[in-house]
């Protein structure tokens, strides 16, 4: 009889321990219970359970083991009963052993084995098969919709399960978490140590390949709950890293052996389990500060960050004027072009109200051409001037830049790689891009690899986001400047005859007309002196107190020229070495940061800046760029009727002198209806600088309130300096924009019936 329930306990089913039996089968005279008291009928019970349970597990584990799709589940499942169901057999080895061997604390006198002392051998395992037989049940239904329990969540659940009351259990858990463990590293592993996405464990991996092949991207659904964010994206990075490495070695035979870093993975197999945040977290930096210090400052050196940086701020955050001049009037042209011939097929086909939008939609190729254009325009300005390092920077940018129509597709996904995501959900939905064309159109660039590794596809929309809106700005004044070079507009050339007895009656005519268009224009070209006034204030302030001390701070502290709080010491970026660590490869980074910084900081920190450019550009608020948006989109009406006024005038003159007749346009009407548009857009675009600088004395009563940014350097700020972290320079608040933006009295008219060619423009000179 304990032959018979040593082997059912050992996974071999037999009839004295099947399921327990009802009080009359055991009693039946053929049963095999039919000679056993209730109370040893009792105590076979749960041992029948136990051989019952281990079993089940044997076959649920050997089949989950087999098929399951999560590598990391298969493993844990193997683990039950290579580790956990392993361990039973044992038992019932070892009780075996003591039976034969007539072990004193089993066997009795006279070889009488008591059933209550085999049971007694046992005490324990029932509770713990009971929870291996939850984790089996977890594996198969614990997913969702109740699918397969994928990697990731198996793990969490593991580690969850181990907060419990039973020292047993508790151990249990343990061990299966640290087995799950063990198969993540090894994912990981895969991943920072030789840049390959494992293909067994895909899918409890969270870097994922993207659609196109090249890139790479996390899945935040798939991250343990002890991995942070940041340390997510230094994995991340690691191994785009080691893929570029892997590219480039191809061709560069100096990089080929750098891409292994076999001797970073006892840094991984030593790590204890269960894992915690801080360990873990350390691991990956000291393996990716390996990777910077002995790989990247080859792969990705200092000066092509420096030529990058400077590329972005010449022609994205606009320090070449040339390069938005030169766009500006070459898309200017180009839309007049258009829209002529869409005006000259209007007036062919004799239906003028036939002509939208739809006529001047421009298309991709329309606008590469334009670049194009443009970057020819900026060589005839230079002129026959000696080759310089601005030409140098023009032909990198003819390589990189590109106009891009802008389509409804979906955005880029988020990743941890510093909140770039974040950054761009931040920037207000104005559409500053829809102003230089009739289509939405950025300007963005391919970024080269390994720049790649620095500069992010959403760090690239936050620059073209900050350009359309600069861009924007600088439009609206250069098309108003324009205005002052139409000299018929401004002044009489040539002057109308003498005051001769055969011309007196033309030179009354033409002087009453001259004067009569002057008062016409009087309000006019004060809206307009106002608006330029206007335009260079704000973009001054964004240029010069916003744009030059943020990009100068951060080029400051890439090349590591920042000092830190205390007087006589340089910063150093965090990522060189931690306090008291010594150097990996025997030199003093500390002493030289211009010599290394790390890939993954510079990243880190970039994200940093762009975030305090967009918020000090006042792009993160939408009542302010909203306002701006409907300004410069009257101004652009308000320069438009202007430009429509002098040929329609220009037009009368040669009807009037030289007989000049169009048979297709009543010109009196037109004169009539362009007056009328151009008193109330005039209107408008007072109305509209009134309004934005009301938004501006908002935000300066709400900054005075909550505290300036600009104001005082806080503690935490001062600590990352000793750190020698990047700090973003502090730049003014609005106050001091508002209080350029006075405009005394001049609101004042916006109501009134100041119109054009009216008496009473005093209030429109006050500020002039």
């Amino acid at each position: 009889m304990l032959h018979e329930i040593l082997l059912s306990l050992s996974g071999h089913p037999s009839p004295l321990l099947s399921p327990s039996p009802t009080d009359t089968q055991a009693q039946h005279p053929q049963s095999p219970l039919s000679c056993l008291t209730p109370p040893e009928r009792s105590l076979l019970t749960s041992l029948a359970r136990l051989s019952t349970l281990h079993i089940s597990l044997q076959t649920s584990s050997a089949q989950l083991a087999s098929s399951h799709p999560s590598l990391i589940a298969r493993t844990v499942a193997s683990a039950i009963d290579t580790v956990h169901l392993s361990a039973f057999r044992q038992t019932v080895l070892e009780v075996e052993r003591k039976l034969l061997t007539g072990d004193a604390g089993l066997v009795g006198g006279y070889g009488i084995v008591p059933l209550t002392a085999v049971v007694g051998e046992f005490e324990g395992w029932g509770r713990r098969l009971e929870w291996l037989g939850e984790v089996v049940g977890y594996l198969e239904k614990g997913g969702p919709n109740g699918g397969w329990a994928m990697g990731v969540g198996v793990m969490n659940w593991l580690r969850g399960q181990m907060v419990t009351g039973f020292g047993d259990v508790q151990e249990a858990a343990g061990r299966l978490v640290s087995v799950a463990e063990e198969a993540w590293l090894k994912l990981v592993a895969a991943w920072v140590l030789y840049g390959r996405v494992p293909s067994a464990g895909e899918g409890d991996f969270f870097v994922r390949r993207g659609e196109e092949g090249d890139e790479f991207m996390t899945d935040p659904t798939l991250l343990p709950s002890f991995v942070t964010p940041h340390t997510a994206s230094s994995i991340l990075f690691i191994g785009r890293s080691l893929n570029q490495l892997r590219a480039k070695a191809v061709a560069d035979h100096t990089l080929r052996g750098t891409d292994h870093l076999s001797s970073q993975l006892t840094k991984l197999s030593s790590l204890q389990h269960p894992l915690d945040s801080a360990t873990f977290s350390a691991a990956i930096a000291d393996i990716r500060l390996h990777l910077s210090r002995h790989t990247l400052q080859r792969l990705l050196p200092l000066p092509r960050v420096l030529d990058l940086l400077q590329l972005l701020r010449d022609f994205f955050l606009l320090r070449r004027g040339d390069f938005a001049i030169a766009l500006t009037q070459t898309a200017g042209e180009k839309m007049a072009s258009r829209w002529r011939r869409a005006d000259n097929l209007a007036i062919y086909e004799n239906r003028r109200e036939s002509t939208g939008l739809g006529g001047v939609t421009l298309k991709e190729g329309e606008i590469a051409a334009v670049l194009s254009k443009t970057w020819a325009a900026m060589g005839a300005m230079q002129g026959s001037q000696a080759y310089t390092d601005e030409d140098e920077s023009v032909e990198r940018a003819r390589g990189l830049l590109k106009l891009s129509i802008v389509k409804n597709r979906p955005g880029t996904p988020a990743s941890f790689t510093g909140g770039d995501g974040g950054i761009l959900a931040a920037i207000a939905s104005t559409p500053f891009k829809n102003l230089l064309f009739s289509v939405p159109v950025v300007l963005t660039m391919d970024v080269p690899s390994p720049l790649d590794l620095f500069l992010t596809p959403a760090d690239l929309q936050v620059y073209s986001a900050v350009n359309a809106y600069l861009l924007s700005l600088r439009r609206a004044h250069i098309k108003l400047t324009e205005l002052w070079k139409i000299s018929a507009l401004r002044r009489h050339h040539p002057a109308p005859p003498g005051p001769s007895d055969r011309n007196r009656g033309r030179t009354r005519l033409l002087r009453g007309r001259f004067d009569g268009r002057e008062r016409v224009l009087r309000n006019v070209w004060a809206t307009a002196s106002a608006a330029i006034f206007f335009l260079g204030e704000v973009e001054a302030y964004l240029q010069t107190e916003v744009v030059d001390v943020l990009e100068e701070g951060f080029v400051r502290w890439v090349r590591g020229e920042e000092t830190t709080s205390r007087p006589g010491t340089r910063a150093t970026s965090p990522s060189l070495s931690r306090r008291g660590d010594p150097p990996e490869d025997g030199h003093d980074h500390d002493q030289d940061p211009t010599k290394f910084r790390d890939p993954q900081s510079l990243q880190t920190f970039h994200h940093l800046y762009l975030t305090r450019l967009t918020h000090s550009l006042l792009l993160t608020s939408p009542l302010f760029t909203d306002a701006l948006y409907e300004t410069l989109v009257h101004i652009d009406r308000l320069v438009a009727l202007i430009t429509r006024l002098h040929a329609v005038w220009a037009a009368a003159d040669l009807e009037e002198d030289a007989g000049v007749v169009d048979a297709f346009v009543d010109l009196v009407k037109e004169e009539r209806d362009v007056r009328g548009e151009l008193d109330e857009v005039q209107k408008e675009v007072r109305r509209g600088v009134e309004g934005v600088v009301g938004v501006l004395r908002d935000m300066e009563g709400r900054f005075g309130a909550e505290g300036d940014e600009g104001e005082k350097e806080g503690g935490e700020d001062v600590v990352m300096r000793e750190r020698g972290e990047y700090v973003p320079g502090r730049v003014g608040g609005v106050e001091r924009l508002v209080m350029k933006l006075d405009f005394g009295s001049w609101f004042q008219g916006a109501g009134t019936g100041n119109g054009i060619g009216g008496k009473g423009v005093g209030e429109d000179e006050e500020m002039f």
